[in-house]
């Protein structure tokens, strides 16, 4: 992900989620509360739980997005 890019708000209403950062800064709203995670860290957000991943960093990011149940038709955006 660039640096100064952010994905759209959104959640999954069945898929559990864990976003593990590989590289860089991400800043990871969930539920309107804001953190921020470094290289090797990572959160598990629950179906139904509306997040957004940031890069307000100068340097780009690197994360993986693991599901489970398959997320694929799952994704509610929140505009």
């Amino acid at each position: 992900m660039s640096d100064g890019t952010y994905e759209v708000k959104r959640y999954n209403e069945r898929s559990q989620q864990f976003f593990v950062i590989l590289s860089g800064t991400a800043t990871l709203e969930i539920n309107c509360d804001r953190q921020i995670l470094s290289q090797h860290e990572g959160v598990e957000i629950s179906p139904g739980i509306a997040h957004q991943i940031f890069n307000q960093s100068d340097q780009g990011l690197e994360f993986l997005v693991i599901s489970q149940s398959p997320s694929h038709r799952d994704l509610i955006l929140v505009c």
